[in-house]
This record gives C-alpha cells, structure tokens and sequence, in this order.
C-alpha cells in the first residue's frame, strides 16, 4: 500500500487508542507468530486490529523491531562477482526466498580474493546481519573456520567446503554426465578446462569427468586438464593453450563453466575448427545464452535458481537455531549442436 508522506504516521498507539484496546495487544497481535498471534487476543481483536491497521496502512517501524528482537532481518551475501550470469541467477533465488521471509539481503563483490573476501566480511558483520551467504567459498576452507567462530550463522552456496553447510548443484555427478555423453559419441582423446584450482565446482566437475573416462578405460592425460578463470577470457587462452602442446588435439573439450565454453568456441574458430564436426565442445550450468549461440552449446544445467532459494532457506533455519543440512542438487544434460554437429 503506498503511502501519503503528509499524512501522520501510523503508530501501535494511534490503533491502539481507536480500538480501545492496550498497547501491547496491538503490538502482539501484529507482530508475532500466527500461532503466537492467536495466542494474543480473541479471533474478534485480532480481526478488528488487523483491518483497521490494514485501512489506516500502518507500516512497522524497523528499526524499533529490531531492538524488540534483537534481529535486523537482514542477510548479507558474498559472491565472486555479480556480473556472472550464474552468480546473478543464484542471487535472484536467495533474495526472493527473502523477501518471502520478511528478510533483506544485499550483495558484495569479492573477486575471489582473499583480502577482499576478509574485508567485506567484516563490511557486512559491522551491519549486524542475522546471518550470511558466501558463493566465494575457497577450498582450503581456513578463513570460514575463522568465520565460523564468530558465532554468526551462514551457509555457503554454488560451493562447498569442509562440513560446512551448504547448498550446491551435484557437480561431480554433472562431470560424469559430461564424460558420459562424448564417450557415447566415441571421443576417446578429450581435454577439461577446469576452472580455478581453488573452486570446489571445477574440482568436482573434474574430478567427476575424469573417473568416468577412467571407468571407461580412457585416459584424459594431465596436461589435457587445464585451469583457467571461468569467463570467456579464461576459457579462450586455456584453449590456446592446449593447440599449442605437441602431438594430436583432443577431439572434445569439456569446460567447467559455459563462458570457458564460449571462449574455446572462439579459440577454435580462430585456429580453423569446426565446432560440432572438427571438435565437441561443451559447458556447465546451462546459462539462457547456450541455446543461442551460432553453434547452440551443450551443456550440464545446473539448478542456479533453486540453489539460492534453497541456501536462504536453510540460512533461516539455523537464524531460528534448527538443524540444517548440505543439499546437493541434480543436474541434467542438455545435448546440442555443439557436440553432435
């Protein structure tokens, strides 16, 4: 309901004194729990309170909730950078679970550097969050013990790390699928492009590609495992990086990410492949932009969406002190031109 910034503000008092009731009824019954509401007063108080709050468009004042209950219903989330499109959809699923909640989130970029990283934690804690999100989870996992000690909740999202929890996409099961459907199509001599050494999503999806090849009885050779940063960039100079080693080329490159995958594609290009026929390319997580390239990419969906609802969900459970759980979600193949000419 919008309201009219010249008309006198909405207080407890001012419901409380034209319904003729006390103050503290009219706070109980608008700012508690449905059960404890109902607790609060007669079913007849608590309709007559709420129309009329809902009439005269009384608004709660934040503030003065947040000294009541010594919460500031607000989350703070840390990612690499907002402008990756898998980042930005996973923070699309968390503050929509929020906002859900009646909780406010914002965002800070780390770059995936540890200074920074170190920096904007303690940005975010001096905002008196109630709890945090880190997608910026690097796998040697000391700084979140650290973090873990300070006693306030999080829950890490797209990456995990030790026993902390954590909302993640199935990324070993996604290498596997990978290395499954170009053996299906007889690739035997195949290169991963695996992302940030440091980043449990290329890890897994590695290391899920490789033991399926192994079960297979096909080799990937270790110099055909390339890290790279997960953009195009990255993903074009790795590429590179693999034509210029001696003897034959892979026929298939995996990439840990679909940016790394559009960047291959372009280093192929340039060198007078042909992607689909000469070389099978393919990515991870499925981004919106895979299905319309000029060769549409294969590529492992990741459930970027779900994930963020999922980790703001369980960051409220352990705000409210219940138990909450790792999740790993399923990915799905989504077989294109890139692969299958």
């Amino acid at each position: 309901m919008a309201t009219d910034p010249h008309r006198p503000q909405v207080t407890l008092r001012t419901l409380a004194d034209q319904l003729g009731l006390h103050v503290s009824t009219v706070s109980r019954v608008l700012h508690a729990k449905p059960d404890e509401g109902r607790r609060a007063a007669s079913p007849a108080t608590i309709a007559r309170v709420r129309e009329l709050a809902d009439r005269l468009g009384y608004q709660p004042n934040p503030h003065a909730t947040s000294l009541r209950t010594q919460r500031s219903n607000l989350v703070g989330v840390l990612v690499p950078r907002l402008s990756d499109l898998v980042l930005a959809t996973i923070y699309e699923g968390i503050e929509e679970a929020a906002s859900e909640r009646a909780l406010s989130t914002f965002v800070t970029n780390t770059r995936d550097q540890p200074r920074l990283q170190r920096e904007h934690t303690e940005m975010v804690l001096a905002r008196r969050v109630d709890g945090m999100i880190f997608g910026d989870a690097h796998a040697d996992g000391a700084f979140l013990t650290e973090t873990a000690a300070r006693g306030v909740p999080f829950v890490l999202v797209s990456r995990h790390v030790a026993d902390h929890v954590a909302v993640t996409c199935d990324d070993r099961l996604g290498g596997r699928l990978a290395a499954e459907h170009l053996l299906s199509l007889g690739h035997r001599r195949m290169a991963v492009l695996a992302g940030e050494p440091y980043a449990s999503t290329g890890i897994d999806r590695t290391a899920g590609f490789v033991e399926a090849c192994r079960e297979a009885g096909v080799t990937v050779r270790p110099e055909h495992v390339v890290h790279s940063p997960f953009d195009a960039a990255g993903g074009r100079a790795a590429t590179e990086r693999l034509l210029a080693l001696p003897g034959p080329a892979p026929t298939a490159i995996f990439a840990a990410n679909d940016f790394a995958a559009i960047g291959a594609m372009g280093a192929l290009r340039d060198h007078g492949r042909q992607v689909g026929s000469d070389v099978a390319v393919m990515g991870f997580n499925d981004t919106p932009l895979a299905a319309e390239l000029p060769v549409p990419l294969t590529s492992v969906r990741s459930p970027m969406h779900e994930m963020g609802r999922r980790a703001l969900e369980l960051l409220a459970r352990l705000i409210a002190g219940e138990p909450a759980e790792s999740e790993r979600l399923i990915p799905t193949l989504k077989v294109r031109a890139s692969t299958t000419g």
